[in-house]
Parts: C-alpha cells; structure tokens; sequence
C-alpha cells in the first residue's frame, strides 16, 4: 500500500545492524539495549544501583556485551556482588567477538553490596567488551552505568564521516528521499580527527546496483587537522522505490583507508514495497499462559515485519505506509504484537482456552520510508490451552475423607521456592503486565483497577507486591524468610499508598459505610460495624482463592493456618470466611486466572486447588482448618442441589462427561425453567427449557460434550434460588 506525499526531499539516517560509535554509555534504565549492546540470561535490580536500576547477572554464562566501530578509549563500571561468593566474573575484551582476553577477574576482591566504580583499557585492537560471569558458585553479580570512552585522538589523520548530523560508521547506512528523475542534493560531511596530520583524500566513487543515480559532485583532496569538509552527492534516481549504491571514500587513514558507506534512495518518497507475504504462520509451546508465534520469511528478504494481534476476531485492519510502529501500539481494533527482523517471537497476556488472531506484513525501508506490503497478509488464529492441570495430580483426595485438608496441604507444600525479589521480573513482566502504546507496558492494580504505565524493567516505585493473605497474619510473622513470605500465590501488583497501605491488614469484607474509595476498592465498615477492605468486584473471587490457598498450604499440626480472630489488638475480629465462599462462587477462576494457576505451576511445581476445584472450599472450615463432612450455605442451594452427594461421581475433569447429570428442583409454583451451563468467562455452553410442576423435580442434563474443566449451572424460573450451582 503506497501513501501519497507532497514533500521534496527527506533524510534519514541509520547505523549498521549492531555496531554502535564511540563513546558508548548504559545505565540499564530500560530493557531496551542501546545499538551495539546485547546481553544473555540478565535482570534487573530495580531498586538498587549506582543510579537505580542495574543490571542483575545471576547465571554461569551471563554476559552484557558491547560491539563497536572503533579503536576504544578507557572503560568505566560500577559493580556489586549480592551474596556471591566462590565464583569467578570477568572483564573480557576482543578483537573479533570469538576470541576473549581478560582485562579484569573478580573472585574474593568483588565489592559486597555497595557498588563500586572500575576502569579498564582496551587494546587499540580491540572492538568488543564484555561483562562475563564465568563461573557461579553462590551469588549474582549488579552491574551499573557503562562507559566507553572513544580512544584519544593523536596527530596521525584519522578519518570519521557525518551525515546530517549523524556519525555514520565504515560499512554503515544512510537513507535519502527525492522525487523520480528530479536532481536532489545532499553531503557527506568528512572530519579530521588528528591533532596535527592533514587527511588526504584520493578520491570518492560510487559504485553499486543503482550506482547511475548517485553522482558525486565533488570531494576535498584534503581536510585539515580537527577539520571538516563535505563530499557533494546528487541524487536522481530513474525509478521509483528503494534505490541503493555504494560510496567509497580513499584516503590515507592508516586503520580505515577505505571508508564504505551503504547509500539507500527512497524514491518518489518509498522503499520498495516487498514482493510477497510471509507464509507458513505456525503456533508452538501452546500453554493457557503463553505460545510462540512462528512464520516463514517472505521471499525477496524484507527488512522487517509487523505483526497485529485480535483476541476477538480476524485481523482486519493494516499498518500504513510511511509509520513506524512499536509493540502495543494500536492500529484500528487491533494490536501491534511484534515489530521486527526475527520470524518468531512470544504472545504474552494470554488466557486458558481464548482464541487468538493474527495477521504478518513484511515491510522495507526506516521511519518515513518505509513501505508495508498490505495485500494478502498472512493470517491465522491459535487456541490457548485449556487448563493444563495433570490429569493425576488430585488422585488420593477425597472430599469425603477426614484427612482431606492434611491431603492438600501434602499435595501444595513444599514446593519451589521462587526469590520475593524476582516477583516483578516474573509475574509481572511474564505474566501480568500487557503491552501498550509507545513501547511501554501497562499492569492493573488488582484492588482498585487503576492501570501504571512504564517502561520495562518494571520497578516498585508506585506498586508494591501485596500479601493478599497478610504478612502480619502468619504464624511466622515476623520473619520474611519461608517461603510462605514470598508465594507466588498470595502476592499481587497493587498501588501501595492507595490501595495497599489503605487495606493495611484489615480483613476483606463488604463496606456499607464508606470512608475512603480509590476507583474500584473501598474502605469503611461493613453491615456489622467493623472496618473491611473492599476490592473491586473482578479480584473478589480470586483473593478468597489465595486465602483459601495460603491457609491450606501452610497449615500443619503445629501451626494454625486458620484465618486469625482477633487480627490484632487493634482489629479485634477476624475475616469472614462466609463472605469470601460466596465471593468465590459469584467470581469464579476465568481465563487468566486458570492460566496464572498453569503458570505459576510451572514455576513453583504446585497449584491451587481451589482454582482447580471450586467445590473443594466447602469441606474446610478456615477458622480452625478443619474438615467439614456436609456443606452448609453458602456452599449449597436452597432449592436446587446436584445428585448424588459424591460430586467425583459426575465429574467432568480430566475427560468430558460421561452421561446425564440430574439436578433436583424444589418448587412451591409451576413453571418453565430454564438452564444453563456456563464455563468460565460467563458464556453459556449449554441451555435447556424444561416445564416443572409444583414439588420436587428432577431434571436431566446431558453433559456428555463438555470439555475439560470448572462450570456453573444457572437456573431461571419464578421460584429458582439465585445462588450459582458449581460443577467440574
């Protein structure tokens, strides 16, 4: 797709792929590395640093590297060492990126905890540094505000060129813009950096597959020491799109004596429009919390591709020629998901079992010349993983046992022990941040719904992870050192002066008399008189299953995990376990609460069962963790209840159902009810009209083509209880 503009002349330029010049800085402020910077198995340390945030290596091979152009003045660091000890980190250079010197080795001689600033010099030679943590015994390493310096200029003539202001290195790119067959002038400007010698230059030739429409008009034969002077260039090109040639630049520079510049024309305004789509779009690693997207390279190599991304529907929408996009930036209904040169790249922010769309365009050209080719893109969809819970992990449980709630605090602890600190580059950057405009990300606050927009790596600057299952009301309080501290499980990204710090370590309730709101959570007292934190509707169900989660999980026979009663001195109550089953069933696990269950799984290698299960809640008493052989309400109906009592006996998990499922009715009036099964996001799946007379009812559902997983029954009728029926 081609836009007209009315514009004569453009310019743009770019440096090579991966080299960057001289000087070179870092301070690791976003996860974005500067050009010429790459890094394998790196963090952040968002609240520490010499200028917070640093980087964090923590792995044997983790290595921040840096590729550039020319000969390197003196390196400069600040580095700290967390707990390490035993290991060895090094300070490496080279000439060719293959071969590695060592400059610097730390052992026993690096900084604890307070970060220290070194200096390096690299050889002249050389034209790569890394940072490389070579062998870890115990201990990471935080690595902050990087310096490269430029070597000092001496009196030999040293060539360097410039294009509009842009240093443009040797074999590096330029792009140009002038309408077909109109003369449009632009310069290469040259500079001496000697301090003594004049550079004298030989000649300037343009050579190359479009070399007839470049021209060069004159050159210096000489540039005096700490001087510039341009290289005279026109452009007229014969055809419209992407024209290129090559400008050589001889001199008697003694490292660069021949200078290549790459020059790139977008005539009539554009590059070339690619010839053909990508093909092959493929979905692999499908998980409920995650999938990578994969697609084969259009023929004709285009310099990138832009991916859009629907969760609704088909992509219908197409990138316009002449924009450049970032990841999370919105183009009609739908998202950019990938912008790049790679054929593969994850789909993050997914739910169990959602559908998702996608559509590829290959494009060519920079900034304001880059042409989309927008004429049948590739398109495909994927299907997220429904829950990937393991079709034998609740074998032995047994609602209808004593020892039911000693089972499941067997099956959930112990399990891996993920670090407090590393909550932000795993839940929120994998899971719980999504992409939005301009390249940042944005992440909800779970109480009040308040979105934060930042730029990775997140930092818990305005956010703090909230212990939803209060710190202060474990057993093992004081201490932030068991696991329990840092569950996965328990923790959420929420504001913390507006949200957080306002919930302090009240229970969760039902605020009737409102002393404070902040969007979607209150503060007050409840119907009782006493002070509750009320979060918004959407984080209702899941903060009783991490309630539900922590209390079970810990729980032992020396240590009470029930919910406390009285809080404190001060809160001279307890949370209302009543309320948080109710809250479970009227919120009950969707998608992305399935899918955070999956992973966070894969993390600590267990799960939670009142996710898994949403009937299990009812045959525990939270106050004392104790097993309750008959549910009492709010976990039973009034009028409608399932049969038989075994709920195992009608299960639908692991395998569809293999048969009817009888409900029995009470009404006092006749009627016509109606129905419904819905699975998690509210939809229904399944819906019958049955005619009812007044007394005891029994109506037969087939369930037989149920998918895997947790539903609820709704009923409709003049007599029906309201309160939702769960099956699973």
């Amino acid at each position: 797709m081609r836009k007209l503009i009315t514009a004569i002349f453009a310019v743009f330029a770019t440096a090579a792929v991966a080299q960057t010049t001289l000087p070179t800085s870092w301070s690791f402020t976003t996860a974005t590395y500067p050009n010429g910077w790459t890094a394998s198995g790196t963090a952040f340390y968002t609240g520490s640093g010499n200028t917070p945030p640093a980087c964090k290596l923590d792995g044997t091979g983790d290595y921040v590297e840096i590729w550039f152009a020319s000969a390197p003045g003196p390196l400069s660091y600040y580095i700290a060492g967390n707990s390490f000890a035993g290991g060895t980190f090094e300070v490496q250079e080279s000439v060719n990126g293959t071969v590695w010197t060592t400059m610097r080795t730390f052992t026993t001689n690096l900084p604890s905890a307070t970060y220290t600033q070194f200096t390096d010099n690299p050889q002249s030679a050389s034209r790569y540094v890394r940072f490389f943590y070579t062998q870890k015994v115990s201990g990471n390493v935080g690595l902050d505000d990087v310096n490269l310096a430029a070597a000092a200029a001496g009196p030999q003539q040293e060539i360097d060129c410039f294009y509009s202001s842009s240093p443009v290195i040797t074999g590096g790119n330029i792009w140009v813009s002038g309408p077909v067959s109109t003369n449009t002038s632009f310069q290469i400007d040259v500079e001496n950096n000697g301090t003594a010698n004049t550079l004298n230059i030989s000649s300037a030739v343009i050579t190359g597959t479009n070399a007839a429409d470049f021209t060069v008009n004159s050159f210096p034969a000489t540039v005096a020491a700490n001087g510039t002077a341009p290289v005279a260039i026109t452009f007229n090109p014969s055809a419209a799109g992407t024209r290129t040639a090559t400008l050589t630049i001889n001199s008697d520079d003694a490292d660069e004596p021949a200078y290549v510049i790459n020059i790139n024309g977008a005539a009539g305004g554009f590059a070339t429009e690619p010839a053909s789509p990508a093909t092959n779009l493929t979905f692999t690693n499908v998980k409920s919390y995650r999938f990578q997207v994969n697609f084969t390279a259009a023929a004709g190599s285009p310099d990138g591709y832009i991916v859009l991304r629907r969760d609704d529907a088909a992509v219908t929408d197409a990138p316009a020629d002449g924009q450049v996009y970032m990841i999370g930036d919105m183009i009609g209904s739908s998202k950019v998901a990938y912008v790049g040169t790679g054929t593969s790249f994850w789909a993050n922010f997914v739910g169990a079992s959602q559908d998702y769309f996608f559509a590829v365009f290959p494009y060519n050209g920079p900034g304001a010349f880059r042409n989309y080719l927008t004429a049948n893109p590739l398109n495909g969809s994927v299907t997220a993983a429904g829950s990937m819970q393991p079709s034998n992990y609740y074998n032995g449980i047994n609602t209808a046992s004593a020892t039911f709630v000693t089972d499941l605090t067997a099956l959930t602890n112990p399990h891996t022990d993920k670090f407090y600190s590393n909550y932000g580059p795993y839940m929120v950057s994998l899971f719980w941040a999504r992409d939005t405009s301009g390249g940042q990300r944005v992440v909800t606050c779970v109480y009040s719904g308040e979105q934060f927009m930042y730029t990775e790596p997140f930092a818990w600057t305005m956010f703090s992870r909230e212990h939803t299952y209060c710190h202060s009301w474990m057993p093992t309080y004081p201490s932030s050192n068991g696991p329990e501290y840092s569950d996965y499980f328990n923790l959420y990204p929420a504001n913390q002066n507006d949200a957080n710090a306002i919930r302090s370590n009240y229970p969760l309730g039902e605020v009737v008399n409102v002393n404070y709101t902040y969007l979607g959570c209150k503060y007050g007292t409840d119907i009782n008189g006493r002070t509750v934190f009320e979060p918004r509707d959407e984080q209702k169900g899941d903060a009783a299953r991490s309630l539900f989660y922590m209390a079970t999980c810990y729980n032992t026979a020396n240590q009470n995990w029930g919910f406390p009663n009285p809080i404190s001195t001060s809160i001279m109550y307890g949370q209302d376990q009543d309320l948080l089953k109710r809250w479970h069933y009227q919120d009950l696990p969707d998608a992305r609460e399935i899918a955070k269950n999956d992973f966070l799984d894969s993390l600590q290698g267990n799960r939670n069962p009142f996710i898994d299960s949403a009937n299990y809640a009812c045959y525990i008493d939270f106050d004392n963790m104790s097993w309750i052989g008959t549910p009492q309400l709010p976990c039973n109906t009034v009028s409608v209840f399932e049969t038989p009592a075994n709920t195992n006996a009608v299960s639908v998990y692991p395998n569809p159902g293999s048969g009817q499922f009888n409900l029995v009715y009470n009404t006092s009036v006749a009627e016509v009810v109606t129905v419904e099964v819905l699975d998690v996001t509210g939809r229904a799946v399944y819906s019958q009209q049955s005619a009812v007379a007044t007394g005891q009812n029994v109506l037969i559902l087939d369930l037989s083509g149920l998918a895997a997983g947790t539903y609820s029954i709704r009923t409709t009728g003049d007599a029906v209880s309201t309160v939702p029926l769960i099956i699973e």
